[in-house]
């Protein structure tokens, strides 16, 4: 195995870690994940990840159920610093117009990874998202969304955001999708990371 192929497998390692132990809320563990300067992006929170491990231990006390799933991953390297692309489907269960529904969000990990003495940890995620979907858990009830305020979303999160915000998250609303000004700025910023200048937030 060469060299690089070591590294990857070390930051493919810490990208499963992270969705397995947040998941779990295995906080400790989850913690080494990081570098003590890592931040999370999502559509609901943006900021450092202790804090993220706060609101999500905060929302999951108010019946919150958001899990995620990985599929495959490609994992730049460059010296100590890396990128990693994995695809992933975020998957979020709760009430939606009194109706228990699942919204299915597809999309992938886009992380910014830095080796510090030694040690491979994230210094920022952003997800890209692709598409989404909304199904009720019975599949026999009836479920009517309001189509106006539905429109007003993001076409990659839409209905990912519809439920956030019916409980009460404020959603970024600029997040990067599939396609469009807010990937390609990403893509430049990721590739700037790997050439070694500074990580722009």
């Amino acid at each position: 195995m060469t060299h690089e192929m070591t590294q990857q497998l070390r930051i493919r390692q810490l990208v499963e870690n992270w969705a397995v132990w947040r998941d779990a809320g295995l906080w400790d563990k989850f913690r080494t994940v990081w570098h003590v300067d890592g931040v999370m992006m999502a559509t609901w929170f943006q900021g450092p990840y202790e804090e993220f491990i706060k609101v999500t231990i905060e929302g999951w006390n108010k019946g919150v159920s958001i899990l995620h799933f990985l599929g495959g991953s490609s994992i730049e390297v460059q010296a100590t610093r890396a990128i990693s692309q994995t695809k992933m489907t975020i998957s979020q269960r709760g009430l939606v117009e009194g109706v228990l529904c699942d919204v299915v969000c597809t999309g992938r990990f886009y992380d910014f990874f830095e080796e510090r003495n030694g040690q491979w940890g994230l210094v920022h995620r952003q997800p890209i998202y692709e598409k989404d979907r909304i199904d009720p858990v019975d599949p026999s009830a009836v479920l009517k969304l309001d189509a106006e305020s539905l429109s007003q979303f993001p076409e990659g999160y839409r209905h990912l955001a519809y439920i956030q915000t019916r409980i009460g998250y404020t959603v970024k609303m600029d997040m990067p999708m599939l396609k469009g000004e807010g990937v390609q700025d990403l893509y430049r910023r990721g590739d700037n990371w790997l050439k070694g200048l500074p990580l722009e937030r």
